[in-house]
């Protein structure tokens, strides 16, 4: 994986952690995080300082699962 077009939050973003923890499935991490998406939601209101819970999946959805 070519970690240079991560996205620049993830190393801080609470899904990296739950990607660790096997509590999200990687295709989350594939998709959004590695390619520095810019539709992720959750990056678009991190840029813009809009608080989000940590449990937000970058499409949005709040997945109760995640803690």
């Amino acid at each position: 994986m070519n970690y240079e077009k991560s996205c620049k939050w993830f190393n801080v973003c609470p899904l990296k952690r739950f990607y660790e923890q096997g509590k999200l499935d990687k295709r989350w991490i594939e998709k959004y995080c590695w390619r520095d998406n810019p539709k992720c939601i959750r990056k678009n209101l991190e840029e813009n300082g809009v608080y989000h819970p940590d449990n937000m999946l970058p499409d949005g959805t709040i997945d109760e699962g995640l803690r």
